[in-house]
Parts: C-alpha cells; structure tokens; sequence
C-alpha cells in the first residue's frame, strides 16, 4: 500500500486543513474556552460545525447514517486538529466510542450513533485505572444484577468524561483483574445513578474526570459485543486510540514545525535572519525528517487497521511511539529556537509543548509502546 493519499483523501485533507485553520484556530477555540475557564474545556458550536461537515460521522457505516469511512480519513482530521490544537472531543467520540459502537447491538447504535452523527453527543472512553496507561489490569466489576448489571469502581483520566452523553467503560464480569478474558463494555449514560465526577484541568487546558462507579444500575441492552468476551473490543478501540493519538501528535509537531520556521524567517540576530544560521537550518532539516518519518509509520498503522491486518496492533504501537517522540523533539526545538520568548504565554509554541505534554501520556507513553512492540516481537 502506498504511503500517500488517494484522490479523495487528498480532497478531504484540503477541506479540513482549511475549515481547522479557519474555525478551530488557536485563538478561537484554545485561548478562547482556556481563558474563560470552561468546565468542557472544548465549543459545542464547533462540534456542531464538525458534523455539518461529515467529520463526527467519518467511521460511523452508511447504514448508521455515517460516511462508512476508514482510519486514514479519520487521521487526515486528526492532524489538522493537532496541527491547530484546536479542543475537540472527536478522537474519544468519533474514534474510539465508534469504534466500540460498532460491535454493538442494532438498538444501542439507533440510541447512540445519531447524536454523534448530528454533532448533538459527545462520548467519552473510560479505561485506565491509575496514573498509567495500563489496560492490561481491569479492576472495575461489574455484576449480575436482575435482567442487567451492577457496575463499581473507578476510572482515571477519563478525557472529556463529566462533559459526555455516555462513556463507554470497561469493566471486569469475570476471573481476575489482570486476566486477559472476562472483560465486558459498557455504554453507560450520564444521568446514570451513581456515577460520579471529579474533574480536572489538564496540563493542555482540556478536561478529565477521575471517575466513580458506585453501584451503577445497567440493563442488559448497556452491554457492548459479548459479555466476558469484550478483550477483542477492547483492543480494537485501544488500537485505533493509539493510532489516532499518533495522527494528532504528528499534526502538533507540524504545528510547532511551522511556527518555529516563520519565526526563523522573522527574527534576526547580529544584523541578520536567525534562519540564515546553518546550525539552525540543520536542525530544522532533520526535524521535518523526523515528522515525515512518523507521519508515515502513522499511515502505515491506519491502512493496516482499515484492512484488519494481524500486525495492526504492533504498527499501531508503531506509530504512537514515533509520534510521541517526534511531537516531543519539535515543541523541544521549537521553544529553544524561539529562545527566551518561546517560554511566555504570549507566544503559542509553548502551548504546542503542553498538548504534547498531554498527548504522550494518553493511551500509553512512548516507553510503553517501545516496550509493547518489543513482546509483539517476541523479545
């Protein structure tokens, strides 16, 4: 498969490079529900406007009132919402609650699909439960209760999570906690009796909740695929998590890429252009490499999970190491190339580094998928 885009998703790289730039812009979107101290830390107006033009729907099938489109398409959107950071709830709602949406039964999609399609719900992914993406290890129980169950335990991290219609959570039916079958999901509303929230500003200005299950009271009809049987589910969503993490982080290190060359262009030094500096245009050179080299592993992980390839998994691990390494090197060298400036708020460089900061952690740190491809290896 080659590694650049087909016609159409050229057509549609176009589109939402110019519609993030215009209405998911730094100081419409970021600076603007930062600096006004909102509690979801994202505009519901722009989700709306996301929908009008397909995007909440791009993995949402045909037959749901979606595009039925791939990874790829997903990633093209992903980037260009990196690339602006522009708060968005569309990698945890039109990514991965999708992706779990999709094994689901014909009246959970018609109950929950149709909000995320019209832009009217948002969805959140409830997983973790430490400081460390560690989803090997489920402790969240839940039990038969009636025709349905009883959920209890608590969830970490959970992005967007108080901000969301429903959150899809993972908990354990049966066996041990760091057994690898009894997993089930749920689809758990947020008018849900003894659902709590503890929210919590991010580093990068979005929001997380810590969260509670106390108790909470499902019907047979919450459950997502089969029950005991959701570990297959639960790392296809983790998969196309990761993945989407990766198109995101590549998109914020092109972000801090493109700041920090304008500014070389800008800014001079002893009577000339800082640009002008071999060991700055040095730097620069190998940091574009760098950003195409994990743009494309992160391709590469998106065709092979529209094509359900049996190294999915391990590319996907793949890509969110490389993103999280290259995102890491371009905020680094963009704010040291700025120089002192790139470490004032004035400046938008350092809010690329407090995004990456965020993004690396989110489905596992680069260490993590170093480590995790090594065992898919064998080692």
């Amino acid at each position: 498969m080659p590694l650049y885009h087909t016609d159409d998703q050229a057509m549609l790289a176009e589109t939402a490079q110019q519609f993030m730039a215009e209405e998911g812009a730094i100081a419409k979107q970021l600076r603007h529900w930062r600096d006004r101290d909102c509690k979801d830390g994202f505009g519901h107006g722009l989700w709306k406007q996301m929908a009008e033009m397909g995007f909440t729907g791009l993995l949402v099938p045909e037959t749901d009132g979606g595009l039925g489109m791939g990874h790829v398409e997903a990633g093209i959107v992903l980037e260009e919402i990196g690339r602006n950071l522009t708060p968005s709830p569309f990698l945890t709602s039109s990514v991965m609650a999708a992706t779990a949406l999709a094994v689901a039964s014909d009246e959970a999609r018609g109950r929950w699909l149709p909000g995320l399609v019209a832009g009217e719900s948002v969805f959140a992914v409830a997983i973790d439960e430490g400081p460390k993406h560690r989803p090997e290890t489920i402790a969240t129980r839940a039990e038969r209760s009636g025709n349905g169950f009883r959920l209890s335990g608590t969830k970490d991290f959970v992005v967007y999570g108080a901000s969301a219609d429903m959150i899809v959570v993972a908990a354990r039916t049966s066996g041990a906690d760091d057994d690898a079958d009894g997993v089930t999901l749920f689809a758990v509303p947020k008018d849900a009796a003894g659902l709590g929230h503890n929210s919590v500003r991010l580093v990068d200005s979005s929001m997380a909740s810590h969260l509670t299950l106390d108790g909470v009271e499902l019907d047979g009809d919450a459950v997502i695929g089969e029950v005991d049987g959701g570990r297959d589910v639960l790392n296809r969503v983790l998969d196309a998590g990761r993945v989407g993490a990766a198109a995101e982080g590549v998109g914020v290190a092109r972000g801090a890429m493109d700041l920090t060359v304008d500014y070389l262009k800008q800014r001079k030094q002893f009577g000339r252009l800082i640009g002008e500096f071999q060991a700055l245009q040095h730097r620069a050179a190998h940091l574009y490499s760098e950003i195409e080299i994990a743009r494309a592993a992160t391709t590469k992980a998106q065709q092979l999970l529209d094509a359900d390839a049996p190294s999915a998994s391990l590319m996907a691990s793949v890509a969110k190491a490389k993103a999280s390494r290259t995102a890491g090197l371009a905020v680094r060298e963009g704010v040291q190339m700025h120089g002192g400036i790139g470490m004032t708020d004035e400046y938008d460089i350092g809010l690329y580094m407090k995004r990456d900061r965020a993004l690396a952690e989110f489905m596992g740190d680069a260490f993590y998928h170093a480590d995790r491809v090594a065992r898919l290896s064998g080692y």
